[in-house]
Formats: structure tokens, sequence, C-alpha cells
């Protein structure tokens, strides 16, 4: 047949609508797709930023749980963050709250999680789905629950420890409030540092680590050339949400209430300690714009790190 024979389909229409369709993967066009994310939009701007408008407007005025300031607040701009800065409790709380993450989110949970994860690699199948169920439960029980155990184990009379180390008599949340805290959040929070490097292993090729067994490197120099290398980045983003979320942790004040004597007051109980406690609210919520500000300094320097990775 001839080329000139051949019917040719019309070229199709593009309307407005079709063009709007196109851009849009699922065919909903924009405004059913915004009725679909409208929910969770709402609930965002009603649970977080709305109350984050809220704190930072407060914290800007000398706002009070009780009184006529609680009626009538005044604007007071940053007078509650210098007072915050020269107040030696806030920076009680703040080493404090520094020496927690460090010892308990940077060196146990990352040390403790990537451990159990490399000794589990090559265990038996039931015994490790047995220990990831049982370090899983510790971080899946609800916070007060855990709290309530750990108490019944530091318990000075009567408590668990006190009898395993024949120690009777010891008070540890009073004697060594922030070694007890640490080594709780330690037990607490590994399950989830041991799950992530558990599925970061699981990338590394098992043809490097064999050729490493077979020209005799030792274990530490297999972690340091071969294991490291590929799971860098999983480091960097554990050690970012364990970072966060132990730096704003209130767990420590079911133990220990920041006691005895602020010797356990993080920031996160130092925050509540002023708000409910002296009523200041205004204070509390300076104090918490600080915090968010460590907050937001910490995840600078982790984009920083993983942009220099890249």
């Amino acid at each position: 047949m001839p080329p000139a024979d051949i019917a040719t389909a019309p070229p199709p229409v593009t309307t407005k609508k079709n063009s709007a369709l196109a851009t849009d993967s699922a065919g909903l066009g924009r405004g059913r797709a915004l009725l679909f994310v409208a929910p969770a939009l709402v609930l965002i701007g009603v649970f977080l930023v709305f109350p984050a408008l809220w704190s930072i407007y407060i914290g800007l005025t000398n706002y009070t749980l009780t009184g006529p300031t609680s009626v009538s607040p005044e604007i007071v701009g940053t007078d509650n963050i210098t007072d915050a800065l020269g107040d030696p409790l806030f920076g009680n709380s703040l080493w404090l709250t520094l020496v927690f993450v460090f010892g308990s989110a940077l060196i146990g949970q990352n040390i403790l999680g990537f451990t159990l994860a490399w000794m589990l690699r090559s265990a038996r199948r039931w015994l490790r789905r047995l220990v990831e169920a049982l370090v899983l439960l510790a971080w899946i029980l609800p916070s007060t629950v855990v709290a309530y155990l750990w108490v019944a184990v530091l318990d000075r009379d009567g408590g668990t420890l006190n009898a395993l180390l024949s120690t009777s008599g010891t008070a540890w949340l009073i004697e060594y409030p922030m070694v007890s805290l640490i080594v709780f959040n330690v037990w607490r929070g590994t399950a989830f540092s041991m799950l992530l490097y558990s599925s970061a292993l699981d990338v590394v090729p098992p043809s490097q680590l064999e050729t490493a067994r077979m020209v005799g490197a030792g274990k530490l120099s297999t972690l340091k050339d071969v294991v490291f290398p590929h799971i860098r980045g999983h480091v960097l983003t554990n050690t970012l949400l364990i970072t966060l979320w132990t730096a704003n942790d209130f767990t420590p004040f079911l133990l220990t209430a920041g006691g005895p004597n602020h010797q356990s007051e993080t920031l996160p109980v130092f925050i509540y300690q002023q708000a409910l406690g002296s009523g200041v609210l205004g204070y509390a919520s300076a104090i918490s714009l600080l915090l968010l500000l460590v907050n937001l300094v910490i995840a600078l320097v982790y984009l920083r790190l993983l942009r220099r990775r890249g």
C-alpha cells in the first residue's frame, strides 16, 4: 500500500484539564490531591506548628501559670533568654544533658547496638531472633512501665541489683543518679541501634569480608577498612536520631525527678520544673527555644557531615 494511502490518526486534543492530569502521576488533579493530604496538614498544623509558634511567643513574655501575668502577660523580649544564660541551674542542666547524650547515646547505644548486630550476624537464626525480641521488648514497652521496673531494680531496700551485687542499702538513684540514668537509657534504647546496624551490615559484600579473612586481616582492620566504609551513612543517621531523642527525653524525670539537689536535672526535666513547678511559663518556653536551637545545630552538623561524605 502506498504511503499516501495509510490513514493517520488525528493528534490528541490537549485541554487544560488533561494537561493538569498529565503532571499528576495518580491522575487525581491538584484539588483532589490536596483533599487527600488536608487531614495530615491539619494535624501537623494543630499539634506541631501552632504549639511551636505559641511557645516562641510565650518565650518573649513574662507569662506565668497563675497571677496577673497569666491573664495579661507583657512582652519582655529576650530577657528570658538572657536570664537563662546567666542561670547556674540552666548551665548545670545543659551540662548534664550533654553528659547524658554522650554517655547513653553516642557511646552506649551506638557501641552496644553495633556490637550486638555484629555478633548476631553469624549466630544461629533462632538465637538471633530471641536476642532481637528481648532487646526490642525493652524499646517498645511504655516509658512509665520501664521506669517503674528500674526503680524496683535499683531500690535501696530489696532491690534486685543490691541482691545480685550484695550491696544492701546502696541507693543507686540517689548516690549515682546520672550513672543510673545512663545505664537505664542504654538498656532501653539499644534496640533501635541494633536493628539499624543489623540491616546496614546486610549491605556489606560477603566477598569482601571473605577476602579480608583470607589475607589475614584482624577484626579491627576488617571493621575499619571493609565494614565502616559501607555503613558510614547508617552510622551518621543512627547517631543523629538517638542524639535528638536522648537530648529531648523526659523519662529521667520518672526515675529521679531531677534530684537529688538537681544532680540529674537534664534540660527537659528542668523545663518541666520551671513551667509547672515554679509556674514561670515564659521562662520555660524561652529555654525550650534554646533547646530547639541546640537540636538545629546538631541536625546541621549531621547534614554537613553527610554532604561531605557524598
